[in-house]
Parts: C-alpha cells; structure tokens; sequence
C-alpha cells in the first residue's frame, strides 16, 4: 500500500488540522503543497492574460496554460491536444456538449439515453435540452446490486436515439461500469456517446483513444486540483461541427458590426479569460497523480474498500447500499434509527467528514426508497488505522442513540 501518512505530508490542510480524517474525496479532494503553490507561483511571478499579450509574462501565462493541454494528452492518452477543451468542471462539459451539440443536432422524437445511475449534472442539462427539442430522455435501469442492467440498452436503442452519456464510476455505489461495451453497442447503431469521467480520471488508469468515445468530461478538484476547472475532451470533427457555447473573446476570428466568425478549436469554445490559474494547478496536479502513480492509487484504495467493507460488516446496525461487481473506493451507507444528517454531525466531533444527503443523485435515492445516505469515500491519503478509527466513531455513536 501507499504510505498514506507519508503521503499526507504533502498536503497542508492535514498539518493544519490536526487528526483531520478525511472520507470525502468523491466530493471534493484536498490540495498538495504543489499545487497550492503553482497558483500562487502564476499570480505572483506571472500574472497576464493568455492568448493576447505580447510582452515576456504574457507569454510565459500563455506557455503555462497551453503545456497543462499536452499533459493532459498524454495523461489520458488523448490523440490531438485540439480535442481538449477547458471548462469550469464536469457540470460545465456536459451542459457545453447538451447546448452546442443537442440544440444543434436533436429534434423532435429524437431520443438521449442515460440511466438511473446518474449525477444530476448528467440528467438536468439534458433534461433541459430535451424539453426544448421535444426530444425523449430513456433511462438504463438500476439493478439492486447497483449496477446497469445493459440487457435492458438494446430495447432502449432505436432510430432515433442519437447519443448515450454514461458515467464512469458512480458517485454512489462507486460502480465502475462497462463503458466500453456500450461504446461499442452505440457505435454500431451510429450512436455518439459521452463518458462522465469525474470519479474515474483521479482514481484508475483511463485511456481516450482505446475507449473510443465520443465526448469525455472530468473536473480538476476531484484530482488534487483545484476548483472552478474542468476538461471536454471531444473528437476534432465534432468539435468542427459544433456552434460555440459561449460568445466572447478568444473565441473569435473576426467580428464586424454584421457578424463573426469562430476561432480554431478548442479556443473556439473556450471565451472570455480564462481560469489560467486554476488549469496550471491541474496540471502541477496530474504532474503529483503521475509520480505517484495511477495504479498505485488504484491498488491502494481496493484494498481500503476491501478493508472497510470487511470492517463495516461486523457492525450489525450498518446497512450498505449496492455490491457491484466491479468498484471503486465508495462506500454509501446508512445506519439503523439514525438520520445520516445526524452521523455526520457526531463523527464531525471526533474530527471525521463524511458526506451525507442525496449525493446530487436523488434518482438513485428514490431506487433505494431514502431521501438521503451516508457516504465515504478513499483516496490515496487515508489508510487502515483511520478505517478502524471511523468505526468506533460509528459505533459510539450508534451507543449515543440506543
């Protein structure tokens, strides 16, 4: 396994916080030194505008920017850094792909398919679209294991459908779903599909080009980096095809009283100033993910999962939600005569953040028949001692409540 208290060393909010246990990383992950101070390091030495100064520090912002494109390229095994475009985050990505692809290419009857699975950020943008082009939205249905039942694709997919968005992993069950298998099955009926990567980018090893989809979006806070940017990857004759989803600067060619024309991709779809400081930490972010290694990161929180799931076993009044097959490190739970609302407060006083609610995934709530859940989740800083220490938290509190 990782040295996770080794690892901790890196990233200040823990040497800030004394005895922080932290169980929320599908939420949001914490900031390493490095990437804290490549922010910092752009607004102190380099702070201009990119893609319009002419003078040294304008031209080192612009570099910054455009290099953290070519680690992404290469991170995720992207075939041209024109097919990466930078947005505010997952939520962002998607709405860009349901406005400037959907309002150009769905029209009345077509058919979007999603599945009970989703993040709302993956239901809302196209439920808003679909209502504007009287187009339908059909639903992959939800086992009680917490996996797809993909027998049930083949009847959803007809002559009509037109694209098929698919999360990753989900932030609930932590499923890790066949989506290469769908993208297959799409691509046989001329299908785009789209892969929300938000909680599979930070955690096991993805690859663009063998994926072979169509659309893929991940957010920068869920890999070290920091919040308010995000990534589209899309193909180059989509992103053509596209209109711009934002008009501003930038993403101009040439503007008269009359009209304007459209930049080269990805700037086309990238207007006004960008979050230059934030994607130069996502990229001193995947720099940090890249040293210490994907699968590493990946082989480490198994055998989290593997441990709390053994250890949340022998606590008879703990309920867990979902047993996919293939999963990551993502725990969702409830405990007997408890609100989670209220064990999340009580292990906040021994110094623990859990996430309790809907999990921005309310369908996957009503599937389940609860209004909210209780939720860890790992990453590469937490280990087995504060496992055992968050269930004598639980336990004490199941004590409280008797």
């Amino acid at each position: 396994m990782l040295d996770a208290q080794n690892v901790k060393k890196d990233f200040p909010i823990f040497s800030n916080h004394d005895d922080l246990f932290y169980f929320d990383s599908a939420s949001t992950t914490q900031k390493p030194q490095a990437v804290i101070d490549s922010v910092s390091s752009f607004y102190s030495s380099s702070n201009a505008n990119i893609h319009r100064a002419l003078y040294k520090i304008g031209e080192t912002a612009t570099d910054a920017y455009e290099s953290v494109r070519l680690k992404i390229k290469s991170f995720l095994n992207v075939p041209d850094t024109h097919e990466i475009v930078f947005t505010k985050g997952t939520t962002e990505s998607i709405n860009l792909v349901s406005n400037a692809w959907g309002r150009k290419h769905l029209k009345q009857k077509h058919s979007i398919i999603i599945s009970e699975m989703e993040h709302h950020a993956n239901i809302v943008p196209w439920q808003m679209i679909a209502k504007e082009k009287q187009a339908k939205i059909k639903y992959i249905p939800l086992n009680e294991n917490g996996e797809l039942t993909l027998d049930a694709l083949n009847e959803l997919i007809d002559e009509n459908t037109k694209i098929i968005s698919i999360v990753h992993q989900s932030n609930v069950f932590g499923t890790i779903n066949p989506v290469e298998k769908i993208i297959k099955i799409a691509q046989e009926s001329n299908i785009l599909t789209l892969i929300d990567g938000a909680q599979s980018v930070p955690h096991f090893k993805v690859d663009i080009k063998e994926m072979d989809c169509d659309f893929f979006v991940f957010s920068g806070h869920k890999i070290l980096g920091p919040t308010g940017v995000g990534v589209l990857v899309a193909r180059k004759e989509l992103l053509k095809s596209m209109d711009p989803f934002l008009g501003g600067g930038v993403m101009i060619d040439e503007v008269t009283m009359n009209e304007s024309t459209w930049n080269q991709i990805p700037l086309k779809f990238e207007a006004g100033t960008a979050n230059i400081a934030q994607v130069i930490g996502l990229g001193e972010a995947i720099d940090y993910v890249q040293n210490i290694g994907i699968e590493k990161i990946y082989q480490h929180e198994k055998e989290l999962l593997t441990y709390c799931l053994q250890k949340f076993s022998e606590i008879d009044e703990l309920k867990i939600y979902g047993n996919p097959r293939h999963r990551g490190g993502i725990i969702t739970f409830n405990i007997d005569d408890i609100h989670p609302h209220d064990l999340a407060k009580f292990l906040d006083t021994d110094n623990i953040c859990i996430r309790a609610g809907h999990h921005c995934a309310q369908p996957i709530m009503h599937k389940i028949g609860k209004s909210s859940t209780a939720r860890v989740s790992f990453y590469l800083y937490n280990d087995f001692r504060e496992i055992d220490y968050l269930c004598e938290s639980i336990k004490k509190t199941i004590s409280i409540f008797k």
